[in-house]
């Protein structure tokens, strides 16, 4: 056996030995819940305490699955296994049902069936939708009909039908989508480059809302330059480029330290759930019997 293997060994059965203990000892990963107004909701330390929980098997189940898909995912840092890829499989393909049932429940059920046959979703689908046409139903037979189209997409024969529908798709988001970014950040960015340096406020002068417009102008005028290539960056223009650089470096960076801290509040999130919900090791919202 290999050095590396045994070690792995040895540290998966101290880790089982561990979680047996817990889960004897402390009864961790265990889910109570209560009866409040006809419904079930989290049981709290009151509960437990007064004998009114009840434990749930199923969201025991939960917990555990969770706990080891967690696990499962978090084995890739060691190297690329196939837990870790039956835990991905899992999360891309709930991922893909679930988001096809909202899709169908919240976009083609209202806003194609139910405005096509409103009477008939109204029947067994949507009770409080009116039974009668808008003004221009027909003309969602255009979506309907082009939904049909790239659904042929699918099939061996005629499959260039699917293009069709799928270049309007995607010219109709990029219009949309062009007019939103146009309005809110190019228009945006004007609106707030045209700023005064001097603000008063109360009749006293505001040092810290005219350094931040003066930086903010400033740090805009020098990235223009940067990417103004008229004219050879040397002298003034040069020197007022290699500010814009670094104002464009400032920004990446701060870009890329907030997506980083939007990862580990992810982590954070998962080992909390271990730690607080798995394990027990933590208490954060004071609900364990044995506290």
């Amino acid at each position: 056996m290999k050095n590396e293997t045994r070690t792995w060994l040895v540290i998966f059965v101290t880790f089982a030995g561990f979680l047996v203990w817990r889960v004897g000892e402390y009864g961790a990963s265990r889910e109570y819940v209560r009866e409040l107004d006809g419904r079930v909701a989290p049981a709290t330390i009151v509960d437990l305490v007064a004998g009114t929980a009840q434990f749930s098997l199923s969201r025991t189940m939960g917990i555990w699955v969770a706990a080891a898909l967690t696990l499962a995912i978090f084995s890739f840092l060691y190297r690329d296994n196939a837990f870790y890829k039956v835990a991905e499989s899992v999360l891309v393909g709930v991922s893909a049902a679930y988001w096809m049932v909202v899709a169908y429940w919240d976009v083609l059920i209202p806003n194609l069936f139910g405005k096509l046959w409103p009477s008939w979703i109204q029947s067994w689908a949507m009770p409080g939708l009116s039974p009668q046409h808008d003004e221009y139903w027909f003309a969602y037979f255009v979506p309907l009909g082009l939904g049909i189209m790239l659904l042929w997409r699918l099939s061996p024969r005629g499959n260039w039908i699917g293009v069709w529908p799928l270049a309007f798709t995607i010219g109709a988001t990029a219009g949309l989508r062009l007019v939103g970014y146009f309005q809110a950040d190019f228009l945006g960015q004007i609106r707030n480059g045209i700023a005064s340096f001097a603000i008063f406020k109360d009749s006293q002068f505001d040092w810290e809302r005219s350094i931040e417009n003066l930086v903010l102008v400033t740090g805009t005028i020098a990235c223009l330059a940067y990417f103004f290539f008229s004219f050879e960056h040397k002298g003034v223009i040069g020197r007022v480029s290699r500010v814009g650089v670094w104002v464009l470096m400032i920004t990446f960076g701060a870009g890329f330290g907030y997506t980083v801290m939007g990862r580990i509040a992810l982590l954070a999130g998962r080992l909390e759930f271990l730690f607080d919900d798995w394990l027990w090791l933590i208490d954060r919202n004071h609900v364990r019997f044995w506290t």
